[in-house]
């Protein structure tokens, strides 16, 4: 039984199955067969000499005493998965596999970064973390070149290219490139049936859905503005702006209203293009609750509230002045810059206000 024992570990990791040959254990070290179990499976018991949790694993072969010992190897090759963790079950086709395996439950983490200290379960996580203090990219994007230190990093890249969205919100059919975004996307649904925003503003209280949306209002207090555009230099606080205003560089309006043919820049979004059609029918569907006066825009209701509540959101960080509006913040800090961006065409006076410039007469 010793020598089928040995027979039957179809790969332990390197060099372990020299350690195995160099040495027979002795009668009190040999495991312990439990002939209990289900016919045709022998369960090996073996505590692990520094003390660790036992390894459970079976192995699924006839107990006769013919030659189907000589058998283990082909089970092995055939997918047979001979060792059981004793912690969940879970089965595995090596005991190297189960011994990884078992370090989830442990929780030890044998490979250490010599650099920060950080520690991993696998020598294969390792050397991923390693990428990052030596900066190797070994996964490259054949389309743009775009290098990665993981594989699964560059395959979800792919999809920036290819257009493949593989997890789908069975809620409303969206589809999503990563399963984070999905799951992120899943938690807002939940958010808009119960109303719950549990990301609040610490300047003003503000609540908020989703942590992004949060991250994008704190701008608005601390005036931080990380897209530029390449062409003027001009920044903004959100992509989505930065992306409209490209536009006024390249002339593009895509989009075009049935009813009166005028051409917009933006309109990139459903909500835009409905509030531009009352316009046309006149239709004002948000009233405020304290005056009455009704909206087109529920953008324009929520700017009119400002006016009973006194909320002024907008402050400027040069003096601290606070506005309602945010295009009030940007015409007062034109008085801190001394930016004067309208110009008489006749006499090239510049102007810091639009009031200023329609009040000019130029008499050449």
């Amino acid at each position: 039984l010793k020598n089928d024992v040995l027979k039957t570990v179809p790969c332990v990791g390197r060099g372990s199955r020299e350690n195995a040959a160099a040495r027979v254990p002795s009668k009190a070290e040999r495991p312990e067969v439990n002939r209990n179990s289900s016919p045709g499976t022998i369960t090996v018991n073996q505590t692990v000499p520094n003390g660790e949790p036992n390894v459970s694993f079976s192995h699924a072969q006839s107990l006769s005493a013919s030659n189907s010992t000589r058998t283990s190897s082909a089970n092995t090759i055939s997918g047979d998965k001979h060792f059981v963790c004793s912690y969940c079950s879970k089965r595995f086709r090596c005991f190297s596999q189960l011994t990884i395996h078992q370090r989830s439950h442990t929780g030890e983490k044998p490979y250490r970064c010599t650099l920060c200290g950080k520690r991993y379960f696998q020598k294969g996580h390792l050397y991923t973390h390693q990428r990052t203090h030596t900066g190797e990219k070994p996964y490259r994007c054949s389309l743009c070149g775009k290098g990665f230190i993981q594989k699964c990093t560059l395959d979800k890249h792919l999809r920036s290219h290819t257009g493949e969205k593989p997890y789908t919100c069975t809620k409303c059919g969206k589809g999503f490139t990563t399963k984070f975004n999905l799951n992120k996307h899943l938690s807002s649904h939940m958010r808009t049936h119960s109303g719950e925003k549990p990301f609040v503003c610490t300047v003003c209280g503000k609540r908020f859905a989703q942590k992004t949306y949060l991250r994008i209002h704190q701008r608005t207090h601390s005036g931080e503005r990380p897209y530029s555009c390449m062409e003027c230099g001009k920044s903004f606080a959100q992509k989505s702006s930065l992306n409209v205003h490209l536009r006024s560089h390249t002339g593009e309006k895509p989009y075009s209203c049935s009813e009166c043919g005028k051409s917009y820049a933006i309109f990139n979004k459903l909500t835009y293009l409905k509030a531009h059609m009352r316009t046309h029918s006149g239709e004002k569907p948000f009233v405020c609750t304290v005056c009455g006066k009704r909206f087109a825009q529920k953008t324009y209701l929520r700017i009119h509230q400002r006016t009973h509540s006194g909320e002024r959101p907008y402050s400027c960080m040069e003096c601290g002045k606070s506005f309602a509006q945010k295009s009030s913040l940007n015409v007062h800090l034109r008085s801190h810059t001394g930016e004067k961006p309208y110009s008489c065409s006749e006499c090239g006076k510049s102007y810091a206000y639009k009031q200023g410039f329609n009040t000019h007469q130029c008499f050449g």
